[in-house]
Order: C-alpha cells, then structure tokens, then sequence
C-alpha cells in the first residue's frame, strides 16, 4: 500500500522544467511574503528608532527583528518565509525605501492602508530585489536537486521508504547552502560599501589569502545545522501528510489543495522542530553584518555551541525558541504557496510532454 499511494516520482520532465517550476514558485512566493516583512520592518523601526550610540539589537529568532546601528543605519535582518538574508547600508544609503517617510502606525492593518495610501502600493514590495536575488537560485537548486535525489534513491533501492525524502532532503539543503554560501558572503560585502567588480574582486583574493578558500563559507555551519535538519523534516512530513491526505480523499494523484495544505503543515512542524538553530543563524549573521561594516570593532565569531549556551544564560531556554509566532506566521504560508506552485508546475510540464508524445505518435 504504501508504494501505491508513495509520491510519483519527478519522472517525465526534464531538470530544466524543474527549475523553471521551482523558480517559478520561489518568485510567487517572495511576492506574496515580501509586504508582510515590509510592514513588519516599518512597524518594528517606529517602535525602536534609529538614535546615536544604540548598539545593534537582534531579537534571537528567526527574522523576527531588523538590525539597526546609531545613524549609520548599518544593517537589518530580512526573511521571506523560505529564506532569510542580511541587508548592509550605510548613512542611509540603500536603505530610503524600507525606512521612507516617518508615518506613525497603530497596527499591521493601518500599516498597510497607510503606507499604500501615501506611499504607493508598490511601496510594499520595496524589499523584493534583495530577496529575489538569493531566494531564485537557492530555490531552483535545491528544489530541483531535491527531486533528482529522491528519485535515484527510489531507483537504487525499487521502493518507496521513508528514509528516502529524509536522506535526500537533507542532501539537497546542505548542496544548495553550499552552493549559495560564497555568493551570500559577496552580496554582503558588496551592500556594505560601493565597491566596483575590480574592487571586490581584490577584497576576496585578499580575504583568501589571509584566511583560506575556507573564509568564503563563513557562517556555513549554523546555517547547515538549521537548514538540513529543517529540509530533512520538511520533506518527511511532505511525503507523508501529502500520502495521508490522498488516501482520506481517496485519490490517485495530490491535488493543488492536498499540496497546499501538506506543505503548510509539514513547514510549521519543521519550523518549530529547527527554531534553537535559527536563532543562532540569526546571531551570526548578526555577527557577519558587524565584521562586514566595523571590521575593526568586530568580534571574532563564537561558535555555534557556545552562541546556545550565551542565549540560554542571557534569556533562559525560551530566548532559544524566541521569534516562535513570527517564524511560524512566514514559514507556513511561504512553504505552502512554494511546494504547491511547484507541483502545479511539474503536473502542467508532465502533461505538456505527454501531449507532445502523443502528437509524435
């Protein structure tokens, strides 16, 4: 029974269409999830203003904070759901449209009237190129290497078992932060201060120089220990809800709703399952953003296990889980609309190939 309902494999399209589903998916998503972070950073900065001689504040949980330094307007923490990303300025530079016209606020609601009204509609999506330009790719690859991996392993072992989504989501995840970790590390330096491609070529070599390739996957190591445990989970939970839900509605094949539905629950189990993780993620990045804009001031970085244990010392056990609501508002909904865009897009090119199989008959 259970390789009767197990998942149709990503047979009958190309790696090509994967990515274009996949990326499709991943932009819809940063669509739908970008005004609630632009409503969310504007909120948070009217309640705690810029003001000289404030240290950078974080609140430890997933997103659930902007960064902020003095006047400088240095750096702020920036999540869409899927993922998260450090976003560097300095005096202001770059940072106009996020922090545009001082209006007070008394809620999430007046906050999107408000700024729609006097700002402009489009206003509520003024964060959306910093996240497309991590977001796409990392989404295409992992999604797309995703289903290449489950489908070798159902292959290599003739059926369908559910260590299978576990190993090849957590293999999938951990390429794709590998892949995607150096390019993070350049946007950020390249945000932190104008540097031209000359430029920033030289920072690298020198950066690589001084400290070894190794420099370039900084922070590598908490992102993988919250990533590939979240992946590893996620899919799990994908596969099986998603099976569940099928037989319940005695179906043949998921549906945009069954999608839907399994991928916003198996996001919000995996969300609260990795939150200790994501709270130290958000502290390195705390710590990349600081070394990146006051490389003098700077802290050399902890690691992860002490980070775990600072949080727990300063905040108890719950400053580990802090940011629960908020993290679990964006990833539910981002994982939902991704992973059901995705198998919408993989069903249309799977029938799309049929058709013109049959036409070549």
């Amino acid at each position: 029974m259970a390789e009767k309902m197990s998942p149709s494999p990503g047979g009958g399209i190309t790696p090509l269409q994967q990515m274009l589903a996949s990326g499709t998916g991943a932009i819809l998503t940063s669509l739908f999830v970008t005004p609630l972070d632009v409503v969310k950073i504007r909120l948070q900065a009217q309640r705690t203003p810029f003001s000289k001689g404030n240290p950078a504040q974080g609140r430890a949980g997933g997103c659930s904070q902007p960064l902020w330094r003095a006047a400088h307007r240095d750096c702020f923490l920036y999540c869409n759901g899927l993922m998260d990303h450090l976003y560097v300025c300095q005096n202001g530079n770059g940072c106009t449209a996020w922090y545009k016209a001082p209006t007070h606020f008394t809620g999430t609601l007046d906050a999107f009237v408000k700024i729609t009204r006097y700002e402009g509609i489009r206003s509520l999506w003024s964060g959306l190129p910093p996240t497309l330009v991590m977001a796409v790719p990392a989404t295409v690859i992992y999604f797309t290497a995703y289903d290449q991996l489950r489908d070798y392993l159902l292959a290599r072992t003739g059926s369908w078992g559910h260590y299978i989504p576990l190993l090849a989501g957590a293999l999938a995840r951990l390429g794709a932060v590998t892949v995607i970790s150096p390019l993070e590390l350049i946007r950020t330096k390249m945000q932190s201060r104008q540097l031209s491609y000359r430029e920033l070529r030289v920072c690298i070599q020198s950066a690589v120089a001084q400290d070894g390739w190794l420099s370039l996957w900084r922070g590598w190591g908490p992102t993988v220990l919250r990533d590939v445990p979240f992946s590893a989970l996620y899919w799990f939970n994908y596969e099986l809800v998603r099976t569940w839900l099928c037989r319940q509605a005695w179906l043949d094949e998921a549906t945009f709703m069954v999608s839907f539905t399994s991928g916003a629950i198996s996001g919000t189990v995996a969300a609260v399952l990795t939150l200790p993780f994501d709270v130290v993620k958000t502290q390195r990045q705390i710590e990349l953003g600081d070394s990146e804009v006051h490389p003098v001031a700077a802290s050399k970085p902890s690691s992860t296990w002490l980070l775990m244990q600072r949080i727990r010392a300063e905040s108890g056990t719950r400053g580990l889980f802090a940011g629960f609501l908020p993290r679990v508002i964006k990833v539910a909904p981002a994982c939902a609309i991704m992973i059901s865009t995705y198998e919408f897009g993989k069903s249309f090119f799977q029938k799309l190939n049929q058709e013109r199989q049959l036409r070549g008959l």
